[in-house]
């Protein structure tokens, strides 16, 4: 999911599509905690500041104080009746006189600090935002549509924004303190939530959350928003379908898991999936799904498992495919290991510059793996283990691409043997949108083998091949 994050709402995707012009939430849900317009008030509340602390303090005393089990307890609709007879009775004791604009936006505001994330709450519910960076507290930056800008929203102090992550990391059995002072973790939807506090952090307690979704992106989205084509939509099924093995490549942000997760779709629902993650992000529709997640080290520095021990230990729970959200260490050569011992079909993603870079990374990490190997055995597993890289970018114009599918073809001396399939051919600027379209190179692939053994059968127009004639199957 830069990312690609499709929204629950109206607006524009993570691709920066615009996907509607209504301005009806697109499969007709609203968060209960949301107000009409979730930006506005996050970043130019009509009320006073001082007003509001002044009042969401006496709605927590009230409510500490009336005895009822907590909020965090109840359904949101539940929470909210019981939270607006104490806000109108705090106002009406206070003696405020506020506009129904200002009563309305100020008890939003309550609602999303005591049932949810304080002033990014109203983020978390824009579906036009797909990530939200707080850099301390007074200094609140969003992506829209693929471009970063500063909102008006603040926290009142480091305290506050510390009330916010433990709020996040609680639930999740995490921990973060000055021993431990940087944690992943994930929202209820799957949103990835990075934070690190002093003395780590100079600016103060910042976090980083990358939206998901709780409805994932489909082939016919990412064919809509650019992200590739038709054609390549139809060979991506196919080399899921055969059981090539697949890594997503891509820098930060470039939407690499989102991909995976569109590429998962493929794979037949007869199959057993084993996932494996440091964050759980992937949202596969298939029923026969296991899900494993790394956990870190506790207090005392034990307890840790880390994604290699979780490759290792998936191959004793008899999967017919491993999908790892992403390889950044040792556990690479495992994977490789497992691609080549029957476990074909496996998918993974990867940080790198491109599908050549790729590889490198590959060997990199197998070293770390701690086993004295030479680098050409390396390089055999890779070349053995590894059938396509499909390399994503995040365009200038904040766009996610599928800019070059390569594949790999062997190994003559110590090198790897590539060739592209596709390469993106940019064509032009529309405004500052960049237009261009993922091509075939016309070179017919080794792995159109394997395809057609599997019995799947391309049309030649599909590679941008000739017509040929191939047996039916």
């Amino acid at each position: 999911m830069g990312l690609f994050t499709r929204s629950r709402g109206n607006g524009r995707d993570g691709a920066g599509i615009d996907k509607t012009k209504s301005n009806a939430p697109v499969d007709g849900f609203t968060s209960p905690l949301a107000p009409s317009n979730p930006a506005a008030s996050a970043e130019e509340d009509s009320f006073d500041r001082e007003t509001y602390n002044m009042v969401r303090r006496r709605v927590q005393e009230l409510l500490l104080g009336s005895g009822d089990k907590a909020v965090e307890n109840l359904t949101t609709q539940e929470a909210e009746s019981v939270i607006r007879p104490i806000y109108e009775q705090v106002l009406t004791e206070e003696g405020l006189a506020l506009s129904r604009q200002e009563k309305e936006e100020m008890f939003s505001a309550v609602l999303a600090e005591l049932l949810g994330y304080g002033p990014i709450q109203p983020f978390l519910d824009d579906p036009t935002v797909t990530e939200i960076m707080v850099n301390g507290p007074h200094a609140i930056y969003v992506e829209r549509h693929g471009k970063i800008e500063k909102t008006k929203a603040r926290f009142q102090d480091d305290e506050h924004v510390m009330r916010i992550i433990e709020r996040i990391v609680s639930p999740l059995g995490r921990r973060i303190d000055e021993s431990s002072p940087m944690v992943d973790a994930r929202l209820p939807d799957g949103s990835r939530v990075n934070a690190i506090i002093p003395p780590l952090a100079l600016n103060g307690p910042t976090v980083t959350i990358r939206k998901f979704s709780k409805i994932p992106f489909t082939v016919d989205d990412f064919i809509r928003f650019g992200t590739f084509t038709e054609e390549f939509a139809m060979f991506a099924k196919a080399a899921v379908e055969a059981r090539l093995n697949i890594i997503v490549s891509g820098g930060t942000g470039s939407g690499k898991t989102t991909t995976l997760n569109v590429l998962s779709a493929f794979i037949p629902h007869d199959e057993r999936i084993i996932t494996i993650e440091d964050s759980a992000e992937l949202q596969l529709k298939q029923e026969h799904v296991v899900r494993l997640e790394s956990r870190p080290p506790n207090i005392e520095g034990r307890g840790g498992v880390t994604i290699r021990d979780l490759v290792i230990n998936a191959l004793r729970m008899r999967p017919d495919r491993i999908i790892v959200g992403e390889v950044r260490g040792g556990e690479a050569l495992d994977m490789l290991q497992a691609m080549n011992t029957g476990h074909d079909g496996s998918m993974t993603t990867a940080h790198s510059n491109g599908p050549r870079d790729t590889l490198a990374r590959l060997e990199t990490m197998a070293l770390m793996a701690g086993m004295d190997l030479p680098l050409r055995a390396i390089r055999q597993q890779i070349a053995s283990a590894i059938d396509l890289v499909i390399h994503q970018e995040r365009m200038r114009d904040g766009s996610r691409r599928v800019v070059r599918v390569s594949e790999i073809t062997g190994l003559e001396g110590d090198t790897i043997l590539m060739q592209d399939i596709y390469v993106f051919q940019e064509e032009g600027l529309s405004g500052d949108r960049i237009i261009g379209r993922l091509q075939p190179s016309g070179i017919r692939p080794m792995v159109l083998d394997k395809i057609e053994a599997a019995h799947i059968h391309l049309p030649p127009e599909v590679l941008g091949l000739p017509g040929r004639r191939t047996l039916a199957f």
